[in-house]
């Protein structure tokens, strides 16, 4: 219900919260918790309360150092504190009544920035052109999330955060307007991973109708359990201390330190620690593919930009060939995509894989990883200086965003992303069934 302040009163299994009505007429509840963890500990679920909880306030991200693709998105704007309380969600929506399908997003930022309660990850413009309820969430990241090592943690941290999120929404997301036995998870190069991984949990696969992954990386760049291992003492040397108590900036500061020694040590050159781990069941640890279990695969939409590694070559210490930028691409990105699409064929589950191929027409970085971002989710003031849009003007965004959001809404809906506005061929194994999209 609405009261005369715009604010709005919602009844979820979890407890009353209230949110607002903004401008655009979306409701908005950015700051709700779904979860506690101690540090290194797995997270358990919130306690349900009786008292009505304010949730109007974007919940903190989880504790990060700057994005090394700051040059290339842009620097974070009004961004909320950081705090390793950080285990909340933001839900956008049409209205409180009804039966929408949800679409969970899960951020990247290669597993140690973002936040799911960033504006850059506001739900509103897809909820409007979509119908859809839109929850974004925030996980633990870096060494606080995928630290492994004996007798502190076990790892998978921030993915068993996802799984508790994942949870949360099935339980309460009715009371805003959204459908429990809908879920559609999406999610953008390490949230698109995520997505994937959550497949092969059958705790929150059970969960998932259909998944949406945007640039999702090769598994190969995640470390092995031994891997992992191996990286937790050198971290624990690095951080000087008893972990479980040391000051945030010790940990985040001895990850950055850690991530330079495997850089220099790793016998798989690219692979990066504290990252997800590859133990069952997220993949083979021999071939770092994804193995999916015997279930019937859920519709997949997936997909990749033309030049993804570009915006990785800008933030190398040294310039980067072009010839190596395309390489990478395709070893890092495209093909992983047309793997995870025929495990999904064989699997019997609907695949439509494309390719993001837009660029502006003046300045900006070319089609570069995430460069489809502004036109899907964020708000407007959060995308206004982003290098990668150039010159680009809002209302060509938004003109040419509402395409893609009712596509993506539409695969949320009905398993395909085609529309009146735009017709998406089944991916049927081959590159003739890729869509393009270019405008």
């Amino acid at each position: 219900m609405t009261t005369d302040t715009g604010s709005v009163l919602a009844r979820p299994e979890s407890g009353p919260v209230t949110g607002i009505r903004g401008a655009d007429q979306v409701l908005r509840f950015p700051g709700i918790r779904y979860g506690t963890a101690e540090r290194f500990a797995q997270p358990v679920r919130a306690d349900r309360h009786t008292d009505t909880v304010d949730a109007t306030r974007p919940g903190p991200i989880c504790p990060q150092l700057p994005s090394r693709l700051e040059p290339v998105y842009g620097p974070q704007w009004n961004e909320p504190p950081q705090s390793e309380d950080c285990l909340f969600l933001a839900i956008t929506t049409p209205d409180l009544a009804g039966n929408r399908p949800v679409m969970v997003w899960v951020h990247g930022g290669g597993y140690v920035t973002g936040g799911g309660t960033l504006p850059i990850s506001d739900g509103g413009r897809l909820t409007v052109d979509g119908d859809v309820v839109v929850v974004s969430i925030n996980y633990r990241l870096g060494a606080l999330g995928y630290l492994v090592h004996k007798g502190v943690s076990d790892g998978n941290l921030g993915l068993y955060d996802q799984i508790l999120a994942l949870e949360w929404v099935h339980d309460n997301i009715a009371a805003f307007g959204g459908d429990p036995a809908n879920i559609t998870v999406f999610g953008q190069s390490a949230g698109a991973s995520s997505a994937i991984a959550l497949l092969s949990v059958p705790r929150s696969r059970r969960l998932i109708r259909r998944v949406i992954a945007q640039n999702a990386p090769t598994l190969a760049t995640l470390p092995t359990l031994n891997e992992a291992l191996a990286a937790g003492p050198y971290f624990a040397e690095a951080a000087g201390g008893d972990l479980t108590t040391l000051p945030v900036q010790r940990i985040l500061d001895a990850q950055a330190r850690t991530g330079q020694w495997n850089a220099d040590m790793s016998p798989r050159p690219g692979t990066v620690p504290l990252r997800p781990a590859l133990t069952d069941p997220l993949a083979d640890p021999e071939t770092n593919h994804r193995t999916f279990r015997s279930e019937p695969m859920p519709d997949l939409l997936i997909g990749y930009t033309s030049a993804e590694g570009r915006a990785f070559a800008l933030s190398a210490p040294t310039p980067v060939p072009e010839e190596a930028v395309v390489a990478m691409s395709r070893r890092v990105f495209i093909e992983p995509a047309h793997e995870i699409g025929q495990q999904v064929l064989d699997g019997c589950g609907a695949v439509f894989l494309y390719e993001f191929g837009w660029a502006p027409m003046e300045g900006g970085l070319g089609a570069v990883h995430g460069v489809e971002m502004p036109f899907l989710l964020g708000t407007r003031e959060a995308w206004t200086d982003s290098p990668m849009l150039g010159s680009t003007d809002w209302a060509t965004v938004e003109a040419k965003g509402r395409t893609l959001r009712q596509s993506w809404a539409h695969f949320a809906r009905y398993g395909s992303p085609s529309t009146a506005e735009a017709e998406w061929p089944q991916w049927n194994g081959d590159e003739t069934s890729v869509h393009q999209i270019n405008w």
